[in-house]
């Protein structure tokens, strides 16, 4: 999730399409924030580690 939040923010940034920048930076926080929860040992919707 983390690397499609990077490349849809990319391809947003350099052909100017505001919609695809959005996504890729809600994507990319998602994604960390899954990630850092799942590093912790936090179970997160039943699971232990996220991937």
């Amino acid at each position: 999730m983390i690397i499609l939040g990077v490349v849809l923010l990319l391809i947003g940034l350099l052909t100017g399409v505001g919609i695809l920048t959005t996504i890729g930076i809600i994507l990319l926080i998602v994604g960390a924030l899954l990630y850092v929860l799942g590093a912790v040992g936090r179970p997160l919707a039943g699971r232990r580690h996220y991937w």
